[in-house]
């Protein structure tokens, strides 16, 4: 998946910047958007044009993510690669939408440095390429990227006894 994340147009990092205008912490990140969801608690599941660049390869890293670590049966809520120029950063909050009470987020950093700080509440979270690592986004998080390259994650949503309606 590395591989073709690289490869990406810059145009595809650029072309859907919700999360930026939405979320001030977002502003200087950019976001390919595979899927994303509307409604609470009756969830809606979107297709966004990140899924078809990034589908196949996207789906059975969830698959072996979730089938290692979470009960089967769940709904993906949401799906984005995320990326932090560097010199970039995420300031501290909390992300506060009911859904993050019933998901788990996981994170599977793709393209990292060790100048990447991503604090959650107090704890550094080591940059590790290829780990993924569930994160409590209800707790207090932030990142800088004070390499000289980006920082890419992909992240995923998983409501484990959650359906899509």
């Amino acid at each position: 998946m590395t591989r073709k994340v690289l490869a990406l147009d810059e145009a595809a990092w650029l072309a859907d910047a919700r999360r930026q205008n939405d979320y001030d912490v977002h502003a200087q990140t950019q976001s390919i958007i595979l899927t994303f969801c509307e409604g609470w608690p009756d969830v809606r599941i979107f297709r966004a044009a990140g899924w078809d660049l990034l589908a196949e390869e996207a789906q059975d890293l969830m698959d072996r993510v979730i089938a290692k670590r979470y009960p089967p049966g769940g709904t993906v809520l949401r799906a984005i690669m995320a990326r932090l120029p560097a010199g970039c950063r995420i300031a501290r909050h909390t992300d506060g939408h009911p859904s993050f009470a019933a998901a788990h987020r996981i994170h599977v950093p793709l393209v990292t440095n060790p100048d990447v700080e991503f604090i959650v509440g107090s704890e550094r979270i080591p940059p590790r390429a290829q780990y993924a690592f569930e994160l409590n986004n209800l707790m207090a998080h932030s990142v800088a990227n004070r390499g000289d390259a980006a920082r890419i994650h992909f992240i995923f949503d998983y409501a484990p006894s959650l359906k899509a309606v």
